[in-house]
């Protein structure tokens, strides 16, 4: 999978989740205090990408213990949520 496609995916889940209140861009923070996502609107986005990546034929695991320790960077912003997925489509 292109990232220009892993991108549209992870906005459009995005925007689901947050139910259309907020414009989603790539440079979106996912964790922090600027964050629009609580904890669990996040797991939402997991689990939904998830879904979607069995749709895609490929397993994304955002719980393994390589996933966790790259949490930081792959929830830091759309846009690395986006790179992971589209990575993990490619392994």
């Amino acid at each position: 999978m292109k990232i220009e496609q892993a991108k549209e995916i992870v906005i459009q889940v995005i925007s689901e989740v947050l139910e259309g209140d907020t414009e989603v861009t790539e440079e979106m923070h996912l964790i922090g205090g600027e964050s629009l996502l609580d904890s669990m609107k996040l797991v939402e986005v997991c689990l939904a990408l998830e879904d979607l990546a069995d749709d895609h034929g490929f397993e994304f695991d955002w719980t393994s213990e390589a996933a966790m320790s790259k949490s930081r960077g792959m929830f830091r912003s759309v846009s690395a949520l986006a790179e992971e997925f589209a990575s993990q489509s490619e392994a």
